[in-house]
């Protein structure tokens, strides 16, 4: 027998806290067969969280069932819902399937260039699982609670599942439109702070699809915590980019902004117009080869664009009264990103005589970041992994080593840096190496000698070898004292490890007397383009983006990721010093100019969805 035709025995459970029972007991008797049970939270009066109910909604699978589906106690279903989920499961037996695509998830962007294409469905992007309406084969439901036991360690039961499947290299994917629909009630989770929420696109009723073929978009706009944001596949990796760097590299740039300029004004606020406008404009430049759009359905999932990408700052009324102005200026740059998209455009290219620039050291998805956000600054920039050879340097202008503690790789990219004849190398290190300093502002002239504290030796050793090699073999050498960066892939630092705590649950100890630097990624790379653009003057530089108070920087992290408890230690030996960053700005005149809030936010997206890798689609 075919698989995709043997029969489906579906169950499934409703995961349920007492204060919602009536609820839950609407959803499970829709289904007429009463398939559906009510799990109940095993701990109500326990700290809010979906994953003690989780273990038994999915704990609850019946010998014989070949599907199982969880709901959650706030949603609402589409008529004919659990026949719908009967057929899916017959059609695509071994795959996870979402019936929900919120608005304000990069997902909620991929439903809508899927209602904009004609699919009924779509693969969802890195990042957590959809789980408001979440059906999985019955051995992968039955798998869930050894590896919940196992790794989630206190992560969001979204996330929870997200790393199980990709465990298993199992895809998800959810149908376009939704056909289950988020209620407008309190979250009990404790979810509210993320605002008002709901589809992208929602069908009151379950249709038979067209097909079930499901694309996967190789870059996806969207808009999402009021910033304007492109995902783009490489391989089995996506990177997340602003939309204006996206359109610079796709040469559309230019276009979006005189057409934006043409549309005249709108009522929304500037900032929120522009990210609309972008967000518009590339979605059209995405689907351009695809047919026209359906104009009720390019109107519905416009008017939802606003709502996705403000829910956190405005209240549903609010959201609701934008919503109007939102779709008509987002169909607008639509049909003007269409057109851009018909008509070709001109990649950026480096200009002409552009230094050569190779990255080195660091992890991989750092360092290839990095080279990434050089090349968008106009230098030929590109990432050489691991132990490099004369041969990966021939051509090369300039090397960007990100430092670190492999004495080993140091060695070997100067030797192949000296073979190769490079003209500069930028040594980009850590501020680690004041530590110890006390309570004072520390300037590039010191450390005067070793320093005494461990790590700041360790680093100011590989300063001392680059400058040592810098004088025998007459290349000029500049080092870089990096704050402590945010942004994706970041190297572990005070802002990674507070990241994982709140994602995790876990209180912070935090002395309120202790002081923090930090760079964004993105400033990181504006400050080495900026010293490679300049005349090699100064040996050492220190580069931050912004200083915060030990609890000032918790609190930024908490709201960019998960809000967590945190405990007051007056313990000795906070570190109080803090970089002078003025050498930097009087001499190749960088400044910083990211938004630190967005990097520390990419950060820690990056950190509950795309460290845990990714998969495949069959």
């Amino acid at each position: 027998m075919d698989p995709a035709s043997r029969p489906v025995k579906l169950s499934g459970a409703v995961m349920a806290h007492p204060k919602r029972m009536k609820e839950a007991q609407r959803l499970a008797d829709a289904d007429a067969k009463g398939r559906i049970r009510v799990t109940v939270d095993p701990d109500p009066e326990g700290r809010p969280t979906a994953l003690r109910t989780a273990l038994v909604s999915w704990g609850c699978v019946p010998p014989d069932a070949t599907h199982h589906l969880v709901l959650q106690d706030d949603v609402l279903l589409a008529e004919g819902f659990y026949e719908h989920a009967e057929r899916v499961a017959s059609e695509v037996p071994h795959e996870a399937v979402a019936f929900y695509a919120g608005w304000e998830a990069r997902n909620g962007a991929v439903a809508r260039l899927a209602a904009l294409t004609g699919s009924p469905w779509a693969y969802t992007l890195q990042e957590h699982v959809p789980c408001q309406a979440l059906m999985l084969p019955a051995d992968v439901a039955r798998g869930y609670a050894a590896f919940h036991e196992a790794h989630g360690e206190g992560w969001p039961y979204d996330v929870v599942v997200q790393q199980y499947l990709n465990s298993l290299g199992i895809p998800v994917r959810f149908t376009t439109p939704s056909t289950v629909q988020h209620d407008e009630v309190p979250s009990i989770a404790g979810n509210s702070y993320h605002g008002f929420r709901q589809a992208t696109l929602f069908s009151g009723k379950a249709v038979e699809p067209s097909t079930y073929a499901s694309p996967r978009f190789p870059v996806v706009p969207f808009y999402q915590y009021g910033d304007a944001r492109c995902a783009v596949r490489r391989g089995t990796e996506w990177e997340y980019l602003e939309t204006e760097r996206y359109l610079r590299r796709a040469g559309l740039h230019d276009r979006s902004t005189t057409a934006f300029a043409a549309a005249g004004p709108s009522p929304l606020p500037e900032r929120v117009s522009r990210a609309v406008w972008l967000t518009g404009f590339a979605t059209g430049a995405v689907t351009a080869e695809a047919p026209e759009p359906e104009p009720s359905v390019a109107a519905a999932v416009m008017e939802t664009l606003g709502p996705g990408g403000l829910c956190e700052d405005y209240t549903a009324a609010e959201l609701l009264a934008m919503a109007p102005a939102v779709r008509d200026l987002a169909l607008a740059a639509l049909a003007e990103g269409r057109r851009a998209g018909r008509h070709g455009a001109q990649p950026a290219a480096p200009a002409p005589g552009a230094a050569r620039v190779a990255v080195t050291g660091g992890e991989r998805l750092f360092g290839g970041q990095l080279a990434r956000l050089l090349e968008d600054m106009g230098l030929h920039a590109g990432h050489v992994p691991g132990l490099p050879e004369a041969r990966d340097l021939d051509g090369v202008s300039s090397v960007v080593h990100v430092g670190g503690t492999d004495d080993t790789l140091l060695d070997d990219v100067l030797a192949a840096a000296e073979s190769a004849g490079v003209e500069r190398l930028v040594y980009a290190g850590s501020a680690a190496v004041y530590r110890g300093s006390g309570e004072r502002a520390v300037s590039e002239k010191e450390p005067a000698g070793p320093p005494s504290d461990a790590v700041a030796l360790a680093w100011w050793r590989q300063e001392e070898r680059c400058r040592q090699w810098g004088e025998r073999s007459g290349i000029p050498v500049q080092v870089l004292r990096l704050a402590d960066v945010v942004g994706p892939y970041a190297p572990d630092s005070t802002p990674v490890r507070w990241i994982h705590l709140a994602w995790t649950r876990r209180p912070l100890s935090l002395n309120p007397r202790g002081m923090h630097q930090i760079l964004d990624y993105r400033d990181m790379a504006d400050a080495i383009g900026a010293v490679l653009a300049a005349p090699p003057v100064e040996a050492v530089l220190n580069v931050a983006s912004a200083t915060y108070g030990e609890e000032e920087l918790a609190g930024l992290l908490a709201d960019v990721s998960r809000r967590t408890p945190w405990e007051r230690s007056e313990e000795a030996g906070a570190e109080r010093w803090t970089m002078a960053t003025e050498l930097i700005a009087n001499g190749p005149g960088w400044r910083p100019s990211a938004s630190v809030v967005e990097g520390a936010r990419a950060l820690a997206q990056w950190y509950a969805c795309d460290i845990h890798g990714d998969y495949d689609v069959p």
